[in-house]
């Protein structure tokens, strides 16, 4: 249902007249490949759109407004912030917020303030650079819409925002604000914008729109850890750890005096912020003041920890001094692990911290090279985030935006929704399994139904690769991601350079396989005759990899060497033969985590899916190179994209990606499944090793708050399920 249907869609005039661009679009991407941005003309934009209208009802509760904007809006009422949005999704099913207002209005006359923001950049964030851009919305009293988006309305092009640094993958601009070119007090009532100009109706627009499957994000500002003077005008800030939002403070100087705010995640020596991070972000923005009271408010967000304020001497009110933290709705209170084992509790801390704070409107890979959401990611963040929130909203959006990628490609992209057409071929794999999660711990059979045709859609796109044995060759369209980075691959001896070589290898059909094994999964959950032959595909795959000599899996049919993850992902997902299960423990057991954070996930649950529940945990709070403790040594408060700071040339250090422990806690070493989908029972098998004597955890799920408690290792004392 669209709310906002006999609304006005208002923009700058500037856009109006220019063809908007299609995402995703495989022809426009292979065309211009070279391209790295929009128009230079439209470029970091900034509009600013403002309303004053009268209430004459002395009960404003029952007041919502619906509203949406292209790229990006910050609603603000009688000079309070209220929300943003929305969460990016391609145009043509575009999110729209419902957001009850009625707490910001008073009898009599109000205004509404709108910061509208698009970016213009072609990259993994917005679907940017499309020439769509503007804001429509309206406001409904008791079921009756008051106010809606016409020409009435004032905006202001605001050129405050200058063109600045791109950081990243052409992320994000930093900001280089000039305050004196930003209307003071422009969210106020008592503002005068007569000089503005009124507002120009595209009539033409074609957002097709549907409420927003998620709630809006939790913004709120807190106090710094501490706040250190290096000398007059020079501070160091450190939050205390690393958070997803921006700098806020207040200053006063002389008008052209300008402050420097520096950000990083880490330090390059006591008090001097690492600010050109590791992870290609140069986190250095300025603010211009204007001689009066400037509220100091970057827009768009960044991932940090430390922070300088380079100032004009005494420019500055110390004690203003705020960040603004952002993430999805997920409370501190709902999730918490304390156990006889300090490296455990550290592990569970920094991952789901890195969920937090990763889960924005979607689940980012990082809040701060890419901002992309990925789909492989959400293999491991969308299951760590359900069951730290309790909440399968975010996880459902996520399956949507990627059935509607598929518009792209029928195999789906690993990528959205975004401006690029980004794929690989493991990530597409993987979307089965995804639903057969969220089905697992919601019961929500009708959205099984509706993506089953996306998923029969990305069986037969991989269908036409398969030779006569029925193993999958030459898929030159997708990339094979095997593991990431490179260099934590354990020599998987087969060459992914772009486009992929002719050869049969054991990652990519092994993943085909698990592929075909939960669409029969599907298929059997909805009554569908099964069609996919597992026992020949898994003969098909042990004949061409699997060596008996050694009784392991080779890395392709032209390979003799025995990675760790040509043998995991057989484990993970049933192909290996029963006699060589022993042989392919071993090999974990001798290898280690000799792979990324990502392929840890299949690791560590193939080691539960054969019992092996010491090794596993031994893994999970393991101090090696390779681990999440060795995160913690190295002052990690978010886990990292990899093991350690130095494993990759620009590494990420709040990546949820790594957040495997999350899962494994619950599922494996608690043993806290649903034994039916949608949490009407509980299956409980805990694996608690005998050195640990003491475990608490506690979690809630979408049924209540789920309690597991071991003492003094005599075993479970209760479990709790408190259903609503």
């Amino acid at each position: 249902m669209n709310n906002l249907k006999n609304a006005k869609w208002i923009m700058d005039k500037n856009f109006f007249g220019i063809k908007p661009i299609d995402y995703p679009d495989r022809n426009y991407e292979m065309k211009n490949k070279n391209i790295p941005t929009g128009d230079e003309n439209f470029l970091n934009h900034h509009m600013l759109v403002r309303k004053k209208f009268i209430i004459n009802e002395t009960n404003v509760k029952n007041t919502v407004i619906n509203i949406t904007a292209d790229d990006y809006y910050k609603l603000y009422i009688n000079g309070f912030f209220v929300t943003q949005g929305p969460a990016p999704a391609y145009h043509f099913h575009y999110n729209y917020n419902t957001i009850p207002i009625g707490d910001y209005l008073v009898d009599g006359e109000n205004v509404i303030a709108v910061h509208v923001y698009y970016q213009g950049l072609f990259n993994r964030v917005w679907n940017s650079g499309d020439y769509r851009q503007g804001l429509i919305a309206n406001i409904v009293l008791d079921d009756k819409i008051i106010l809606e988006t016409d020409s009435s309305w004032k905006i202001n092009i605001c050129k405050a925002w200058g063109y600045h640094n791109i950081i990243g993958y052409r992320t994000q601009f930093m900001e280089n604000i000039d305050a004196r070119l930003l209307p003071a007090l422009w969210k106020n009532i008592d503002y005068d914008d007569n000089d503005w100009d009124n507002a120009f109706v595209n009539i033409y627009d074609d957002h097709i729109l549907y409420p927003q499957k998620t709630p809006n994000l939790s913004v709120y500002t807190i106090k710094p850890k501490t706040i250190e003077e290096i000398e007059p005008g020079h501070l160091f800030i450190d939050v205390g750890q690393e958070i997803v939002g921006q700098v806020k403070l207040m200053a006063q100087g002389e008008s052209g005096g300008r402050i420097e705010v520096r950000c990083g995640e880490e330090l390059l020596e006591e008090k001097v912020v690492r600010y050109k991070m590791r992870c290609n972000c140069d986190y250095q923005q300025y603010w211009t003041l204007s001689g009066n009271i400037d509220n100091v408010e970057f827009y768009d967000y960044i991932a940090f920890r430390y922070f300088e304020i380079i100032a004009p001497n005494n420019s500055v009110d110390v004690n203003s001094i705020k960040v603004e933290i952002r993430h999805a709705p997920m409370d501190d209170e709902n999730y918490t692990v304390k156990s006889s084992n300090v490296v455990l509790d550290g592990v569970f801390d920094i991952c789901k911290n890195g969920v937090k704070y990763g889960s924005q409107e979607g689940y980012l890979d990082c809040p701060s090279r890419e901002k992309g959401q990925y789909l492989g990611d959400a293999t491991i963040t969308a299951h760590s985030q359900m069951l730290l929130s309790g909440d399968s909203k975010m996880y459902k959006k996520m399956l949507y935006n990627f059935a509607y990628s598929t518009r792209g490609c029928k195999g789906m992209l690993c990528v959205a929704p975004s401006s690029r057409i980004c794929e690989c071929a493991d990530y597409s794999c993987q979307y089965p399994e995804q639903i057969l999660t969220y089905y697992q711990y919601t019961g929500d059979i009708e959205t099984v139904k509706e993506l089953f045709p996306i998923v029969v859609g990305i069986e037969k796109w991989f269908d036409k690769h398969a030779g006569d044995d029925g193993l999958v060759n030459n898929i030159y369209e997708k990339s094979n991601l095997v593991d990431w980075p490179k260099n934590l691959r354990d020599d998987y001896d087969f060459d992914e350079n772009s486009p992929i070589g002719d050869c049969v290898h054991s990652v990519m059909n092994a993943f085909y396989y698990g592929m075909k094994r939960d669409i029969n999964r599907i298929r059997e959950i909805l009554a569908i005759p099964i069609k996919n032959n597992l026992k020949s595909l898994r003969e098909s795959f042990i004949k061409a990899f699997y060596n008996p000599e050694t009784k392991l899996f080779v890395d392709s049919v032209n390979s003799s060497h025995s990675s760790l993850h040509a043998n995991v992902l057989p484990l993970y997902y049933g192909i290996t033969p029963e006699e060589s299960i022993s042989e392919t423990v071993q090999l974990i057991r001798e290898k280690r985590l000799s792979c990324g954070v990502y392929m840890a996930y299949f690791v560590l649950k193939a080691l539960s899916r054969v019992g092996e529940y010491k090794l596993m945990y031994n893994l999970l709070v393991s101090e090696d190179e390779h681990s999440w403790g060795n995160m913690i040594k190295e002052g990690a408060t978010t886990c990292f994209e990899v093991w350690g700071l130095e494993q990759k040339w620009n590494t990420s250090l709040c990546h949820a990606w790594a957040s495997t422990p999350i899962i494994v806690l619950l599922e494996d070493l608690a043993g806290v499944k649903p034994a039916v989908p949608g949490w009407k029972d509980v299956k409980f098998e805990p694996h608690f090793p005998e050195e640990l004597k003491d475990f608490e955890l506690k979690i809630k799920v979408p049924t209540g708050h789920i309690k597991v408690i071991l003492n003094n290792g005599k075993g479970i004392i209760n479990i709790e399920l408190n259903n609503k």
